[in-house]
């Protein structure tokens, strides 16, 4: 294969973008020709974004998509492009990727396979096109190929394995493809991203270049496209089995355009992360794109001074850091759309202060070491503080409830009615806050919450976006520890000596979220195998008797307790705030995981447990 110069090209795309979706296609094509670039690859839909859902099942919004690619066209001449396109055709529409050589359209390549695993639903929308067949398509007046097609570049043919096609073992597209004596592969993809996928991604490229002996290219898409999902902007080149090339990933900039020489030896790999440095960059990366695609000024935080709203303020402070980093002071401030002049050298403070308004909403039943957490947090990243107490508000609401029943509340029978109102009793002020400024309040759930509905509907569940609903509270305690060394937030020391609590019962009550619930390091296991794997309760307790150190009746009890408030708090996770992608599974309904709302609750499966 002769040496030329390859490129990827991802791009941080919107749905309904047009004119900006376009435009960064264009700069990026501009920029690869630049550079000498014979062939330049995009990611799976890159014109009209990956997220646009059901807006493909529409007739207009496919005809746009090929109205965009005509105006496209007349700049790719001097140089071989390729790029995401869905194409309808009568009932049925196909994800595609167009190939345009110096101007001239090619032809259509059709996606094989469909993922419908997991976040995606891609048969909702699509049809996937039969191996070994191609036909005419009329596109502005000229019948093209489409289907399953194979291209030339000099002396060098070259196809494509559209995402999901290159996950599909043995009925793979590449092994037709290799048959055809291809000497290069590009995967255009839209693959999700997950703390620790990368990994997958790289071990599945290295495979590929060895078995069909040829260049393999993979080009992803870049940012938080419609509101759910991240992607990180992967490229990757990798020839017989090694890895040549590696971007580093999930850039705050427009476009990445990432060059590599076609050669047997390495050029730039960035290094493969752990988990939690992937944690901080994606969260920081989805959190910017979310708060300038939806147009907001800032974010509004109910800082509780506990682990999980500290970390959702140290995430928002790492993406002031991080684009700050990456994209200087001007391109960051303008792509937010503020209109704000430091006033200091150093002003990632001054700007956490402008983004981030927090408030400490204390009650009786608060702790000063709680304060003192938030407060200090708060200080240590910039951000705008407030505190104030909602007692009176509670003892309004309370008294009339009391005068309404002719009773008073009391703690040992209204329990989860006395904590309940204090969570909800924040919301309506902290919504104010948010409204004022013009912002999206935070909302602070974690998955290990969501499993078993330890959160107050309309309390502290109540937010725009839940950032951290992904991922599970061991993690998160991990991860805060983890992060007040490694990202040196000193303000993260009060956190992270505090338990986890509530603090919605009398502080006599010594209330925390482990003896309300159970260890978090056990809902990570029983969580993992119910709802990653989807076992019985039967089978999770077969697992879990020898590898963890618990009694058989305590570990019985602790399964039966997630299953019923799993089962019984399924409206809940309905309800959820939009949160992002981050782990390998979350249980949001709308993504990953759906469930019936109303349900025998496990009954049969939890009384097995009682019969061994």
């Amino acid at each position: 294969m002769s040496a030329i110069k390859l490129a990827g090209a991802t791009v941080n795309q919107t749905p309904l973008d047009w004119s900006g979706n376009l435009n960064r296609i264009l700069l990026a094509i501009q920029e690869a020709k630049a550079q000498n670039v014979e062939i330049l690859c995009f990611p799976e839909l890159a014109i009209t974004g990956y997220g646009s859902e059901d807006l493909f099942l529409s007739y207009w919004y496919p005809q746009k998509a090929l109205v965009q690619l005509g105006k496209l066209i007349p700049h790719c001449k001097g140089i071989t492009v390729a790029v995401g396109v869905p194409v309808r055709i009568q009932e049925k529409v196909y994800n595609t990727v167009a190939v345009i050589a110096n101007g001239i359209l090619e032809g259509f390549v059709a996606k094989q396979f469909l993922a419908i695993d997991g976040v995606h639903y891609e048969f909702r929308w699509f049809t996937p096109w039969t191996a070994g067949e191609v036909i005419d398509f009329e596109f502005e007046g000229q019948l093209v190929p489409l289907g399953d097609l194979t291209f030339r570049h000099k002396n060098i043919q070259y196809g494509f394995e559209i995402c999901e096609d290159a996950w599909r073992g043995n009925s793979r597209p590449g092994y037709r493809l290799c048959e055809r004596q291809v000497d290069l592969i590009f995967n255009p993809s839209a693959s999700h991203f997950a703390m620790g996928k990368t990994l997958e991604r790289k071990e599945l490229i290295e495979n590929s270049s060895k078995i069909f002996n040829c260049y393999y290219v993979y080009v992803n898409l870049l940012g938080n496209e419609a509101g759910r999902m991240i992607f990180d902007g992967e490229i990757l080149l990798a020839k017989s089995g090694q890895l040549l090339a590696r971007n580093q990933l999930l850039s705050f900039k427009d476009y990445q355009v990432f060059t590599v020489e076609v050669e047997e030896k390495s050029q730039k790999i960035a290094p493969l992360l752990p988990k939690e440095w992937e944690f901080v960059q994606a969260s920081a990366l989805g959190l910017f794109d979310y708060l300038r695609k939806s147009r907001s000024k800032g974010f509004v935080l109910s800082l509780s001074g506990g682990a999980d709203s500290s970390t959702i303020a140290v995430l928002v402070a790492e993406l002031v850091r991080r684009g700050l980093g990456e994209l200087g002071l001007e391109k960051f401030l303008q792509k937010l759309g503020i209109d704000f002049t430091p006033k200091t050298e150093n002003p990632e403070k001054e700007i956490v202060g402008q983004l981030l308004t927090t408030a400490y909403q204390g009650t009786a039943n608060s702790s000063p070491e709680t304060l003192q957490s938030a407060e200090a947090l708060a200080e240590s990243l910039g951000a705008k503080f407030y505190s104030w107490t909602i007692d009176a508000e509670v003892k309004s609401y309370t008294e009339k409830i009391e005068a309404a029943i002719g009773r008073k509340l009391t703690w040992d029978q209204d329990d989860i009615t006395l904590q309940n109102i204090q969570a909800r009793s924040r919301s309506p002020i902290i919504w104010m806050l948010a409204n004022i400024n013009h912002s999206l309040l935070l909302s602070t759930s974690n998955r290990s919450e969501g499993d078993v509905g330890y959160a107050t509907m309309d309390g502290d569940t109540s937010g725009s976006i839940s950032p951290i609903a992904a991922v599970d509270k061991y993690f998160i305690l991990h991860w805060l520890n983890w992060a007040e060394k490694n990202l040196d937030r000193p303000g993260l020391s009060l956190v992270n000596s505090l338990t986890p609590t509530a603090e919605l019962r009398p502080l006599e009550r010594v209330q925390t979220d482990e003896k309300d619930l159970m260890p978090y390091s056990v809902i990570v296991e029983i969580e993992r195998l119910a709802i990653r794997d989807k076992r019985s309760p039967m089978d999770i307790f077969l697992l879990l008797k020898d590898e963890l150190e618990l009694e058989d009746s305590v570990l019985k009890d602790y399964i039966k307790k997630f299953f019923r408030l799993w089962s019984r708090n399924q409206w809940k996770r309905e309800r959820l705030a939009p949160s992002f992608h981050l782990d390998e599974f979350n249980v949001d309904p709308k993504t990953w995981y759906r469930f019936p709302i109303l349900s025998g609750g496990f009954a049969e499966e939890l009384d097995q447990l009682d019969q061994i």
